[in-house]
């Protein structure tokens, strides 16, 4: 049985607007399938279709030229309307100026293409294509995707009901998806065993195809080395001179190979919420991995049979992060008050706090009172294993919510924004 993705009706509501589809997201997330879906669903509907895969070598002498190109589309598909899709499009050189060039043609052909995380690094999809196309970005299988797989679509039109109704079942799902992650492969393997053989093939494929071949980063230990580095600290401060006197590479390539860590989809830049420099973090950032799974390998936790509790914390914050669709932010001072996060909305920030544990009563900590002291913010949240509550603290209202209402639903937080 295949995983659903959510974002498949969107990719199908595209393919008749004239712009071209550009799919892009980590390796190995499911662009290829995803793909191909859209291809059966054309055909069905009686529409000319091509696949290109830029990853097999006889596939690529056909892009060695627009001309060249033109006259393969024609044969394969007449002068007629057709949709050519190209996968691993950042094979090809000035991609981005490739297909600007055919777009601009006004050609009866529709062009969806995907990437890796390497398409804007190699390709320049985005200063070519301005104007010309729509980005869709595949993130890891979610946690709703993945209940949804994990009991066979019987609950998909009540899922609500069934995180309400079945919170041991949800719990234990909850913890397998934070341990093992969200890639497709990876959840679909049965075994531990399986799965670690997945998520290691992952990995490799990652650092030799992205790192080593189209980044050219010759120092690929090194680079490995900082991965982990990262991972073992994930919700922490970074420190880019201690990364780099640990690791004995200059300050500048850290800051690189970070960049690269974040182009390719692995790791999510958090920044610090500030408006005053004297008193709050202002500088250093923080990081999530997009996918919980390759971070657990990474730190040698994923065949474990459970997650060490001193470290549940920070995984749940790093799944919120990844579940929430809003920009985000983290909130810190020089006298060590948090909060998580912070979404800075027109009118106020909202402080979003993240407990791994069911609390019974409303309570605050220091910290968050200190936020809700300093910025008056109309809405707060606290994200934890227990039921709905809510609790009012001068002007504010705090909403205390179960972490499934947030991850089934992210946009909760948007209905309260200006209220």
């Amino acid at each position: 049985m295949s995983i659903k993705r959510i974002i498949f009706d969107d990719l199908l509501n595209h393919l008749p607007k004239p712009e071209i589809t550009v799919i892009i997201g980590p390796r190995q997330i499911g662009k290829t399938y995803l793909m191909r879906q859209m291809q059966t669903h054309a055909e069905q509907r009686h529409q000319k279709t091509m696949y290109l895969n830029l990853d097999i070598e006889n596939h690529r002498h056909y892009l060695d030229s627009q001309s060249i190109f033109l006259d393969y589309l024609r044969l394969q598909l007449g002068t007629g309307k057709g949709i050519i899709f190209l996968d691993e499009i950042q094979r090809k050189t000035d991609a981005g100026l490739f297909l600007k060039g055919l777009y601009d043609m006004k050609l009866p052909y529709k062009f969806v293409v995907s990437g890796s995380g390497s398409l804007d690094i190699k390709a320049h999809i985005k200063e070519s294509l301005t104007g010309r196309k729509r980005v869709f970005e595949i993130p890891p299988i979610s946690f709703p995707e993945f209940v949804n797989f994990k009991t066979n679509y019987q609950y998909e039109k009540k899922l609500v009901e069934y995180f309400r109704l079945e919170m041991s079942q949800t719990q234990r799902l909850f913890e397998e998806y934070m341990q093992f992650g969200g890639y497709p492969k990876v959840i679909l393997a049965t075994t531990t065993d399986e799965k670690k053989i997945e998520i290691e093939e992952i990995y490799r494929s990652y650092i030799e195809k992205d790192i080593a071949g189209l980044l050219h980063i010759e120092k690929s230990d090194v680079f490995s080395s900082l991965l982990r580095l990262l991972a073992s600290q994930i919700g922490q401060l970074t420190n880019i001179r201690e990364l780099s006197s640990t690791l004995r590479i200059s300050q500048p390539t850290v800051k690189k190979y970070i960049w690269y860590l974040e182009a390719t989809f692995i790791l999510r830049r958090v920044n610090p919420f500030h408006t005053n420099l004297r008193s709050e973090i202002s500088k250093s950032p923080l990081y999530y991995f997009t996918d919980l799974g390759l971070r657990n390998y990474l730190v040698n936790i994923f065949t474990l049979p459970q997650i060490p509790s001193v470290l549940s914390g920070h995984l749940f914050e790093n799944t919120l992060c990844n579940h929430l669709i809003h920009p985000l932010h983290f909130w810190r001072t020089t006298d060590n008050a948090e909060v998580d996060f912070v979404i800075n909305t027109p009118l106020f920030p909202t402080p979003i706090e993240a407990k791994y544990h069911v609390l019974t009563t409303p309570k605050l900590t220091r910290s968050y009172h200190s936020f809700l002291s300093k910025y008056h913010p109309a809405h707060g949240y606290i994200i934890h294993l227990g039921d709905t509550m809510r609790t009012k603290q001068s002007n504010t209202t705090i909403h205390f919510l179960p972490f499934w209402k947030i991850l089934t639903d992210p946009n909760i937080l948007v209905a309260n924004f200006g209220k």
